[in-house]
């Protein structure tokens, strides 16, 4: 390993990158994506996510230069990081779409409110909101390191103003250029404490569709004038603080490409990204599996095609193997030149140089004397700062109506009241156990259990109705849904209240996720009734919206929702 990290450190000579086969040279330009858990059993995503022999395969023998990471707990990715990067002939790019944290992605570390809270705060207070953007990318940077992650695949740095976008919501600090310009660069401020790499994403601009790209190829049909002023700012912000990689968005864009969408077209990439903009790090896909990209163009030609646009690195295509095939057979015939492959090879080996400090700690891990490291490293998540910050945010982004608290006394022997829960997908909901504040809370003063999900059969909700002639709790979990064509559940949820409203039976509201949802709701709402909006969906941000619900039925000291 320590003649990988030399070459890595001398990665401005290209003679160093000519040691290397085009096959290699090309397998670098290739990020996998890969279970975050220990075992193959514990694979989530199966179509995905390799077994462990066809991921070593991957690393040790074709020489891929990347994994994106999905799934298990934090202490658990420390592990396999560390695996991974012994498997590894050039150490690896290990990478995640942690925008929100690593808690977002990984169990046991800090989970941020979305970005959009911090936008929200901005509002009020823009310097509070820069300090809060900052301290997350620090977080998130020094826990991503802790772990062994050191590519980061975020800030978003899309622009929301599209209330029906059904990917990017709260996932956005905001919906004007100068809050996410603002948010977004704090935030790399904040990482750059550390040697850890950053991702500006969705170049051009992801923000102003209602088509989720996951499942089919969004336009966007703005003029030249409409996409310098709103979608490429924050970009251009971002490059000039220094963010070292910009991802692509699979959209139609006419105004620069009118056949090719953004992550295949030459004009996007090369023309407006690279020499019009001047960014000179790398230009990563977004996943090639996507609906946008893999259901109009083939497995192996979708990369050929986004490295002949400008693409340094392929994220996730339909088959690593072909990719790498199908590049090489592209340099062979001329389509692609050997000067544009070693291009972005250099590009690579400047940003493995940056976190070469970190890789080499990684290469340690494994001996006798990095034994402990692991066990070090994982005691850095979730510090007091850190969750004090989480908490911070929520507070101050949260917003309250109606009379603020219930004036309730608990049911007594003959009543009964309801906790109505409507999520999207209960069998997916990391955040919604036996043990979340959403379910104790209610329960420590009476409330029986309702819980309602995409799945539930219709005839199990109409019975339900039954249930809404008591006094009911009205909780609703909604934000964006990749690869779910919209927003949430609003139908159903928007059902459940209009129900409750005619009876007369909603006592509260909370909503958790997307701000829309309140906005839709709000007309309806009588004045009486108290509500709390909270852009987080974790368990911290359903204590503190229930805590203000509950103060005067329930004292915050007595409230013990984890057993």
């Amino acid at each position: 390993m320590g003649s990988k990290l030399e070459n890595l450190s001398g990665s401005n000579s290209l003679p160093n990158l000519d040691n290397l086969s085009l096959e290699e040279q090309v397998a670098q330009m290739v990020v996998v994506r890969a279970s975050g858990y220990l075992f193959d059993h514990q694979i989530q995503y199966p179509d995905w996510e390799p077994p462990a022999k066809q991921l070593q395969h991957w690393l040790q023998d074709l020489g891929v230069g990347g994994v994106i990471l999905v799934g298990g707990s934090a202490g658990e990715v420390a592990i396999r990081s560390q695996q991974m990067q012994g498997w590894a002939k050039v150490p690896l790019f290990i990478a995640a779409d942690i925008e929100e944290g690593v808690g977002q992605r990984f169990t046991s570390a800090t989970w941020f409110p979305p970005p959009m809270a911090i936008g929200a705060v901005a509002a009020q207070d823009p310097q509070k909101a820069e300090l809060y953007a900052t301290k997350m990318g620090a977080v998130t940077a020094q826990e991503a390191l802790a772990i062994g992650i050191n590519w980061i695949f975020g800030p978003v740095v899309d622009v929301n103003n599209n209330p029906q976008n059904p990917v990017i919501n709260v996932r956005a600090f905001g919906e004007t250029s100068a809050v996410v310009s603002q948010l977004a660069t704090s935030f790399i401020r904040g990482t750059q404490q550390y040697p850890v790499l950053t991702t500006a994403k969705h170049f051009p601009g992801h923000g102003d569709t209602a088509t989720d790209s996951h499942l089919e190829l969004p336009v966007i049909p703005h003029s030249l004038s409409r996409l310098a002023e709103v979608e490429l700012p924050p970009f251009e912000a971002a490059i000039a603080s220094g963010v070292d990689a910009v991802m692509t968005a699979h959209l139609l864009i006419p105004a620069w490409d009118e056949q090719y969408p953004a992550t295949l077209s030459r004009q996007v990439l090369t023309q407006l990204l690279r020499e019009k903009l001047g960014f000179e790090g790398l230009i990563v896909t977004d996943a090639l599996v996507m609906g946008a990209i893999a259901n109009q163009y083939g497995a192996d030609e979708a990369p050929v095609m986004a490295v002949e646009a400008g693409a340094d690195v392929v994220v996730m295509p339909v088959s690593p193997e072909g990719t790498i095939q199908a590049i090489c057979q592209a340099v062979t015939t001329g389509r692609i030149s050997r000067e544009r492959i070693r291009a972005s090879v250099k590009r690579i080996w400047q940003a493995k140089a940056k976190i070469s400090g970190e890789l080499e700690t990684q290469a340690s891990i494994g001996s006798d004397s990095g034994k402990n490291l692991i066990s070090n490293s994982v005691l850095q998540l979730s510090q007091p700062s850190a969750l004090t910050t989480v908490a911070n945010i929520l507070q101050d982004s949260q917003k309250i109506g109606g009379s603020v608290s219930l004036p309730l006394e608990p049911p007594k022997h003959n009543e009964q009241f309801y906790n109505l829960i409507v999520v999207d997908d209960a069998l997916t909901c990391d955040f919604l156990g036996r043990n979340a504040p959403a379910v104790v809370l209610p329960r420590q003063l009476g409330y029986q259990l309702r819980l309602i999900d995409n799945h539930t059969p219709l005839v199990s909700q109409d019975l339900s109705d039954s249930g809404l002639e008591q006094p009911t709790l009205l909780q609703i979990f909604v934000r964006c849904n990749p690869f779910r064509e919209r927003i949430g559940l609003t139908p159903l949820a928007e059902n459940f209240l209009n129900k409750l409203l005619k009876k007369n039976n909603l006592q509260a509201l909370v909503i958790y996720g997307s701000p829309y949802i309140l906005e839709q709701f709000q007309p309806d709402l009588p004045s009486i009734i108290p509500y709390v909006y909270s852009y987080g969906q974790m368990p911290e941000a359903q204590m503190i919206a229930l805590n203000v619900l509950l103060a005067q039925a329930t004292p915050v000291d007595t409230v013990k929702p984890f057993i």
